[in-house]
């Protein structure tokens, strides 16, 4: 495998599809206002989000091998990394340039749209790229901290500050829809880290999954994600979605298997696999049908 292959594994791009989701969802809610925004503002928001996404997933990949982790993690198709640069070590430095350089562009789409929009786009955007830099090194080692940020990232900062680089509205419609992608996004990563605890123990972290064990976790995972649907039932009963909206609770019955199952399967790493596999099928499946619930 080529150095050049490496930074591309490491960027895990099987993953990359929940940044331009959770973008879309901004998109769509400036759909749902009735004012379509611009295609080339569409295209480099989406942009942007997929960048930013690879940027984090890049700089995770350097830390994790920089610190000894990758050589202590045992790996799932869903945990543990990429597993790319245990493989070819020389390749780390060229991952870390990518990492800059995908930040980079992310940086430089942001200052268009702070050219565009003004103060409010560089509030999220600040947030954002401070999220990138500092969520491997530092926001790994605060329990809560650690439990929102990816959520706050993907949620809030993503999807709303895609509404303001697109010159819509931030409406309760916008807050509901960040929040739902707050919860679902930290409810990914929180199952995402059951298998990696261990590991992440013995390098310093302390996420829940450490602090609070397994089970307790668990039950977290659950509440998070039943809650996302909760939230999008009364938010279309109150008002603030439409009722097309409703389509994204298509998944919810995997979604009740999984917070069910879960507990049991913590001992047993197939079975466990598995509910990663279909957790990340209802988060994807959730995030798409909301897109085109608020599209119609």
């Amino acid at each position: 495998m080529s150095e050049t292959v490496a930074v591309v594994r490491a960027s895990r791009p099987n993953f990359l599809v929940l940044a331009p989701l959770c973008a879309g969802l901004g998109v769509a809610v400036a759909w749902n206002q009735g004012e379509p925004p611009t295609l080339i503002n569409t295209l480099l928001v989406l942009i942007g989000a997929l960048l930013a996404h690879a940027a984090v997933n890049l700089l995770n990949e350097y830390e994790d091998f920089t610190s000894g982790l990758d050589l202590m993690t045992r790996r799932t198709p869903f945990s543990g990394g990429s597993g790319a640069l245990p493989e070819i070590p020389s390749a780390a430095r060229q991952v870390l340039l990518a990492a800059f350089g995908t930040l980079g562009l992310v940086i430089a789409i942001g200052l268009y749209f702070l050219w565009l929009r003004g103060l409010p786009m560089l509030v999220l955007g600040a947030a954002g790229v401070a999220l990138v830099l500092t969520y491997t090194r530092w926001i790994t080692r605060s329990p809560l901290i650690c439990l929102l940020a990816p959520g706050l990232g993907f949620g809030p900062v993503m999807i709303l500050g895609s509404l303001i680089a697109l010159g819509a509205r931030l409406d309760t419609t916008a807050v509901t829809v960040s929040v739902i992608g707050l919860l679902l996004v930290s409810e990914l990563l929180l199952i995402n880290q059951i298998p990696d605890a261990d590991a992440d123990r013995k390098v310093g972290r302390r996420h829940l999954v450490i602090t609070l064990g397994q089970p307790a976790a668990a039950r977290l995972v659950a509440l998070l994600l039943l809650s996302s649907y909760g939230l999008l039932e009364a938010a279309v009963w109150i008002g603030w979605l439409p009722v097309s909206a409703t389509l994204a609770l298509a998944p919810l019955p995997a979604a009740i298997w999984v917070s069910v199952k879960l507990p049991g399967a913590l001992a047993n790493p197939v079975q466990l696999n598995t509910l990663l596999g279909i957790n990340v099928a209802v988060l994807l499946a959730t995030l798409a049908l909301l897109i085109f619930g608020l599209s119609l």
